[in-house]
């Protein structure tokens, strides 16, 4: 079953008298990413014209930089082929995938096909349609398709037209898996709403890209996370007294906190709301990318700007909450990876 146009009020992305998106046009992003990061990549560590050392393909790939978005992207350059990360993954029941993708100008329709599968045995180039068990996730210039895949059965298909990926602009698509079910997000909307795409049972451990021959016109692809979904925000807050969160959103070296990140905020806001006297401090953190006082200070803005929406927005009294940063002081893992940085850079919320 998909989403119809008659099924979900579209979002419009509202713009605030800073010029930045609206948390409440982004009401529809109702996911939240787990305290655990299974994956991170932004090809940082990877030389610009290289192929990145963490992935293999059968036909051609380069790091490049963009004009319209910092850092180093993943050319997808060719029009079919296959692009593994090389390490296996352990998808958990619930989680959540995300990346940015430029669509490149074509007149073919996909910009992209995403791949989660499991195999039999590890195999470096495996064929994700020839899998265990799978889902398919077809990024296209005209909507989305999926496909849930089981060896020797037929295929769970889905689509929706729900705003589709955009040529030559940056696209920030979200896949939320809870067991059977498939949600995508792009836009400040829920696009796609599958609550029985995956097969039952069915175990993943492989990531990929796909392109196909004479139907796509490739991309370019980057910051590609894959977290554990639905923490128990609760337990986390209230009883343990501290909860770690990955689901606040900035830009690079900026402190406005993104639309996207409505969901951790709500989920957040919903407890602080119905336990009126717990106060908490809300702390930023980096990983050691830049200079330290520079990190300090952008640590201190962000949570500033968290406390201010969850005020705002979501009705928190301010008064229960203050605000720290601690820069790139209290790494939780060592800043040597793309993923072990994602893992620095979080909003704790510590229980007063």
């Amino acid at each position: 079953m998909s989403i119809s146009a008659t099924q979900q009020k579209e979002s419009t992305l509202a713009e605030n008298e800073a010029g930045t998106q609206s948390l409440q046009a982004y009401s529809q992003y109702d996911f939240v990413p787990g305290d655990k990061v299974l994956l991170y990549e932004d090809f940082s560590q990877d030389a610009v014209g290289d192929f990145p050392a963490l992935w293999t393909t059968n036909k051609s790939g380069e790091i490049n930089t963009l004009s319209i978005a910092p850092g180093n992207w993943l050319n997808l350059n060719a029009t079919e082929g296959n692009w593994w990360f090389l390490k296996e993954i352990e998808f958990p029941k619930n989680f959540i995938v995300e990346f940015d993708i430029v669509p490149k100008k074509g007149g073919a329709r996909y910009a992209a096909g995403v791949a989660l599968y499991g195999e039999n045995g590890f195999k470096e180039m495996s064929d994700p349609f020839s899998c265990k068990t799978g889902l398919i996730i077809n990024v296209a210039k005209t909507g989305w398709e999926t496909q849930g895949l089981k060896s020797g059965s037929p295929k769970i298909a889905g689509d929706s037209k729900l705003k589709p990926v955009v040529e030559e602009t940056v696209n920030h698509v979200i896949i939320w898996v809870q067991n059977r079910r498939v949600r995508i997000y792009h836009q400040g909307s829920k696009v796609l709403d599958m609550p029985t795409n995956i097969y039952d049972g069915s175990q993943f451990t492989r990531f990929a890209f796909l392109l196909y021959r004479g139907a796509s016109s490739a991309s370019y692809v980057s910051n590609i996370k894959i977290t554990t979904a639905s923490p128990d925000t609760r337990n986390k807050l209230l009883e343990e007294g501290k909860l770690i969160s990955y689901g606040i959103y900035f830009d690079v070296n900026k402190d406005v906190v993104k639309p996207e990140s409505y969901g951790a905020l709500n989920d957040i806001a919903k407890i602080l709301n119905e336990v009126p006297d717990v106060k908490v401090k809300i702390v930023g953190h980096t990983d050691s990318d830049g200079q330290d006082a520079a990190n300090l200070d952008l640590s201190k803005r962000r949570a500033a700007s968290v406390k201010a929406e969850l005020s705002k927005t979501f009705g928190v009294n301010a008064d229960r909450l203050v605000t720290d940063g601690m820069g790139e002081t209290q790494p939780v893992a060592p800043n040597d990876t793309p993923s072990n940085k994602a893992l620095n850079r979080r909003v704790e919320f510590i229980k007063l």
